[in-house]
């Protein structure tokens, strides 16, 4: 029922992104998600519905056919399926939440 950030491991993803799987079960997951400035995050998709809440930085994301910059306190909502990545313009994390949970991120 808890977790402790201080408790996970930040994974190394490379190029400038790195992420702590927070709590999850099979119907939802939440995921911290660092990036460096410059940071690209690739156009992908999955089948998973996904809100990203911006914690700190700013980011230039595309989501879709559609591209906006955000900042601390935004958040997106992404359906399932659609094509959606970033480009990190200052520093910062983002709070991914997946429904349901990624399996491949554990």
């Amino acid at each position: 029922m808890f977790v402790y950030n201080k408790d996970i491991t930040l994974e190394d993803l490379g190029e400038g992104i790195s992420r702590k799987v927070l709590a999850h079960n099979d119907n939802m997951m939440a995921v911290e998600v660092h990036f460096e400035s410059g940071a690209v995050g690739a156009l992908h998709s999955h089948p998973h519905e996904q809100l990203t809440y911006v914690l700190s930085g700013k980011f230039e994301f595309t989501i879709g056919d559609e591209t906006k910059v955000v900042e601390a306190g935004d958040t997106m909502y992404k359906e399932p399926n659609i094509e959606h990545g970033c480009v990190c313009l200052e520093a910062g994390v983002l709070i991914d939440n997946f429904t349901p949970m990624r399996k491949d991120f554990v």
